[in-house]
Parts: structure tokens; sequence; C-alpha cells
């Protein structure tokens, strides 16, 4: 601004610098709406959400959860699918209800400050996976200090005949729950493999959900065309598994 008013001639140049900064603004724009278009990164389907539902009644015999051999994975990425990040949540708690050979109801506790990254997600040279960990830990996305826990909640379980494509293998069933994130609560619904045996049970499922129906909605203005650049889908894959 200062040379503005020292070189009055010079305000052409600026006007001129101002449209090519704005030109720039357009074609990223277009870059991401193309990029969305042609989304390969996700691999999942994205699940039904709905508002919170009544939890369903716990019947028959009730298996814990066992925290060690469960876990909760997720992958998070860019739009297009580029710069994907992965890793893992543990399994703190949680119990699975089977009545009459079928699993009536259940929930499990995610322990967010558990959260990982994988190194082998972070391919640039600038970035490390422990930064990526803090910056998922701080209020812009997950909010540990204030919410160091998410849950599952089962609200209802139905039969599958066909299984989306992208279902994880073996879905045999249809699973909806309440499930808790920064605090907020939705129900979504989405296939799953249920297995139970005796004494045992699992359930195993794979599926995108967009974080913004949670309120975490960093980096997904659409009037910060830098910012747009980052997914609002995040993959999830559980795989909990309860025994007597």
């Amino acid at each position: 601004m200062v040379f503005l008013f020292l070189y009055p001639k010079t305000t052409n140049f600026f006007k001129q610098f101002n449209n090519m900064k704005k030109i720039s603004v357009i074609a990223l724009v277009g870059v991401g709406l193309l990029l969305a278009s042609c989304d390969k990164g996700k691999s999942a389907d994205t699940a039904a959400t709905a508002q919170e539902q009544t939890v369903a009644e716990s019947k028959g015999e009730t298996l814990a959860v066992d925290a060690a051999a469960s876990v909760v994975n997720w992958k998070a990425f860019h739009k297009g699918g580029m710069a994907p990040r992965w890793g893992t949540l543990a399994v703190k708690s949680g119990d699975i209800s089977v009545d009459g050979g079928q699993v009536s109801a259940g929930n499990f506790i995610i322990d967010m400050n558990s959260i990982k990254v994988d190194p082998a997600s972070v391919t640039e040279k600038d970035k490390k996976p422990a930064d990526l960990e803090a910056h998922l830990k701080n209020p812009d996305f997950f909010d540990v200090a204030k919410n160091p826990t998410s849950d599952f909640k089962i609200t209802s379980v139905a039969d599958l005949k066909d299984a989306p494509k992208d279902a994880v293998a073996g879905a045999n069933k249809t699973v909806s729950g309440n499930l808790t994130l920064s605090g907020k609560t939705m129900n979504v619904t989405f296939p799953a493999k249920v297995d139970v045996a005796e004494n045992s049970a699992a359930i195993q499922a794979k599926f995108t959900v967009n974080r913004a129906d949670w309120g975490i909605k960093f980096g997904t203005s659409e009037a910060d065309p830098a910012e747009w650049m980052i997914s609002k889908d995040i993959e999830i894959a559980i795989d909990v598994k309860a025994k007597k």
C-alpha cells in the first residue's frame, strides 16, 4: 500500500496482479471440482446417516469385548484421493449381547488418545506422523482433552441379502448404531460381517462417513479453495471381538 501512495502509476500493475490472483483461485477451484468428481481414493460405501436413535435392548448372553484383539482403522484423504493418511485407534472396552445365536445389542468405547498415524502414509520429508497425531488430537479435529473417548452403540441388526461391492468381505448383516465423535452423536447404518460362535462374537465393517456431520469442519470451507482440498470423508474399518 505504501508503494501505491508514492508511485500512483504502479496502480495498473497491482490491478493486474490482483486479477492474476483471482484467476489462480478460480483455477484452483476448478481443479478441486474435477478431482472431487473423479475421487478414486474412497474404497468403502458411505454410511447412511441419521439423527440419534434408541439403543437396542441387551438380550441373551453378554460377552465382553476383547480390547487387545479389537481395533478401529481409519483413513482420510485430500480431494481426489491424494495424499491419503491412515492409522489406528484402540478399543478401550465394551460388550456384545447374543440372543438365540444372533447379535441383539452391543457397544464399544474408543480411546481417542490412542490415535496413531501409520508412518507409511506420511511420505513428505517435511512432515512427521507425530505432528499429524497432535493435530488430530487438538480442537481442530477431535479435541481429545475435552472428548477423550468416542463410542458406538448398536441400535439394530438386520439380515443383509446383497452386500454392496465395497462392503467388507463376507458382509451378512446391516448394522445401525449411534456413533459419538467429538461429543456429538449421529446414527450410522452400514453393511457388516457378524459372526457368532460358542462363547464368542465378532463384528467387522468398513464404511465412510462425512466428518462435517459431527461438526468436525477444519479445512472444509468452500470459501477457501486451499482448505477445500481436504476431503470431509473418513473411512472407518472396525474389527471388534468379544468373548465369554
